[in-house]
């Protein structure tokens, strides 16, 4: 253990600044070789090593910071002003990473290490570098070494062929002049079609490609006077027609909406290798207006950050409203009490302190469940879940009736102190509208279309291994883009873990009475005859769109259906998901790669 005098708080506050920036650039190189790993991954098409390296990189921030604050432990006990010892240290931190380019994710490391360090329940401003006003985000323009500016000079093709022979990717492209020209004329359809001219001042282009999955994702902007509009080029890598290996432009997309999924909070996070992440942060922003800056963080590979962004624009916007927080729109769940303040767009979910049949888990494995969503490919269709702990609110801002049943329900994580409400752990998601309550509220129109890509969600969760369980529309919600996503995981397992059953035959007409099975039922049994019992519809909703939904999904009621999908699985043939539909993907003389799975 290293020597230092506990009596000189000035040494001892020296050594825990180095000490927690040593942690953090530990942290951000180990984060970075991940990171820059992707590129190779992508054009070995070596998939599986994407995979755990994605896993991989979601650990690395707790575990340095563990190491760290087990480091810092036995020193800053044997101080005698504690707390003052760590400000000075707070004050030599700040100055180390004034120049850094990544002053932001600095900030957040010494907060984890502070928050763990002291056991901080809301906001500690005696110790931590705690900012809640406006802040800088470069937009992009500020910070022009981030991207690269084209022009049209010999028409849209001609640009669009220069900007993807300008990014390396280490293998041949299979068509190059055909995907510019398939993707020069849909640039020039959107141009006619939603800015009614073919002027453009330039198209700006991120120098890093975003990873993720299978797919490479060069990101950019299209600009002319006062408009701006997002450009992606997705780019996947696969085996050729004729056993020819290469790189192909898959789609365009072009407008705020389809780009918006790309960075969807339902998805896995990009691998990006920037030293810049405010730049680039602040780059997409300038396209994705719609999207917070927490998410944009989040999205690309900072969670950490993203939380931490989260956790300030709630205690800011919480400065500056008025209004309670109530129970969550929906069915009241048995594992989880759900609230919201609803002018913030996020449900807080908390675990209750006891489960009442059929409900048959514990605390701990709920968490698990949480934690495999947080590390599994989410295919777009499952909510990202911020995990905090030692939240503390005002009491006046809960609505009272929500108060009591935390209280008594959730005793063991919801406590009152004074005037304030802790909240000793919760999980934090994207607001969405419940399924029930969208198929019942909303026109005929949408709710078929929700109903339908409910189907597809099932579907695809199925594809990526996932069994969620309780089949119900009360778990599953409709996000802004219309898009059908799951959102309680506390039955969710791994879908080849499951052994789905027909119900056997019986000659005994009483034994079909039976309100309870007649036939033994062991942990993990399925039997999907059963699913139309609680599957089907509000009543509210027209029986036309159930019809439809069975003509178009029945085969999810079939035994057949899932244990075809379990071997496919047992196979490793896993469908391709890309945040786009089918019907925005450049049609050719034959398929390069394997068809996707449902895009929502």
């Amino acid at each position: 253990m290293t020597e230092i005098d506990p009596a000189d708080d000035g040494e001892v506050a020296a050594w825990i600044a180095d000490t927690v920036y040593a942690g953090y650039v530990e942290f951000i190189a180990a984060f970075q070789g991940l990171t820059r790993r992707a590129a190779t991954n992508f054009s070995s098409r070596s998939w599986p090593a994407q995979d755990a390296d994605a896993v991989r990189r979601l650990s690395a921030h707790t575990e340095v910071v563990q190491k760290t604050v087990a480091e810092i432990h036995p020193h800053l006990r044997a101080t005698p002003d504690r707390r003052g010892a760590w400000r000075t240290a707070r004050t030599s931190y700040r100055r180390r990473i004034t120049q850094r380019s990544d002053l932001e994710l600095a900030e957040t490391f010494f907060n984890s290490v502070t928050r763990r360090i002291f056991t901080t329940i809301g906001v500690d401003n005696d110790v931590e570098l705690r900012w809640f006003g406006a802040s800088t985000l470069p937009r992009g323009l500020d910070h022009p070494e981030t991207f690269g500016t084209w022009t049209r000079t010999r028409g849209s093709a001609a640009m669009v062929e220069a900007i993807l022979e300008s990014y390396d990717f280490g293998v041949p492209w299979v068509d190059l002049d055909g995907d510019a020209r398939r993707a020069g004329a849909r640039l020039d359809a959107f141009l006619l079609d939603s800015w009614d001219t073919l002027d453009l001042d330039g198209i700006d282009m991120l120098d890093t490609v975003f990873y993720r999955n299978k797919g490479a994702y060069l990101v950019g902007r299209l600009r002319h006077l006062n408009r701006v509009t997002p450009v992606v080029f997705p780019v996947l890598h696969g085996e050729a027609l004729h056993g020819e290996e290469g790189i192909q432009l898959d789609t365009v997309l072009l407008t705020e909406s389809q780009a918006s999924r790309l960075f969807s909070f339902t998805r896995s996070y990009f691998f990006v290798e920037t030293p810049k992440p405010a730049a680039l942060v602040g780059f997409c922003k300038s396209m994705l207006p719609m999207k917070s800056i927490s998410e944009l963080y989040t999205s690309v590979g900072f969670n950490q950050h993203g939380k931490t962004t989260l956790y300030r624009s709630l205690y800011r916007h919480m400065q500056n409203s008025h209004d309670k927080i109530v129970r969550a729109r929906g069915t009241p769940g048995m594992v989880m009490s759900v609230f919201t303040l609803v002018s913030f767009n996020v449900v807080f979910k908390v675990i209750k302190d006891r489960f009442d049949p059929p409900k048959n888990t514990t605390r701990q494995a709920v968490r698990d469940r949480y934690r495999l969503v947080a590390q599994h490919d989410r295919v777009g269709r499952m909510v990202d879940a911020h995990e905090f702990e030692n939240l503390s609110f005002d009491r006046d801002r809960f609505d009272p009736d929500l108060l009591e049943e935390l209280l008594t329900e959730a005793a063991l994580t919801v406590r009152v102190e004074d005037d304030q409400v802790v909240i000793s752990h919760v999980y934090t998601e994207r607001q969405v509208y419940p399924l029930n309550l969208y198929l019942r509220e909303m026109s005929a129109d949408r709710a078929e279309a929700a109903a339908l890509d409910w189907g597809c969600a099932i579907k695809d969760l199925a594809a990526a291994n996932i069994w969620p369980g309780d089949l119900f529309t009360k778990n599953f919600g409709v996000t802004r883009h219309g898009s059908v996503v799951f959102y309680d995981y506390d039955e969710i397992t791994l879908l080849d873990e499951c052994r789905f059953r027909r119900i056997p035959q019986s000659d005994d007409h009483e034994h079909e009475m039976r309100s309870t099975p007649w036939f033994t039922v062991e942990p993990g049994d399925v039997f999907p005859e059963q699913f139309p019992t609680f599957m089907s519809f509000p009543s509210e909703v027209p029986s036309e769109i159930w019809e439809r939904f069975r003509t178009m999904h029945g085969d999810l009621f079939t035994t057949d259906f899932w244990i075809d999908v379990q071997g496919r699985l047992a196979e490793h043939d896993v469908p391709d998901f890309y945040p786009y539909p089918d019907r925005l993907r450049f049609r050719r003389g034959g398929p390069l790669l394997p068809k996707v799975g449902s895009a929502p």
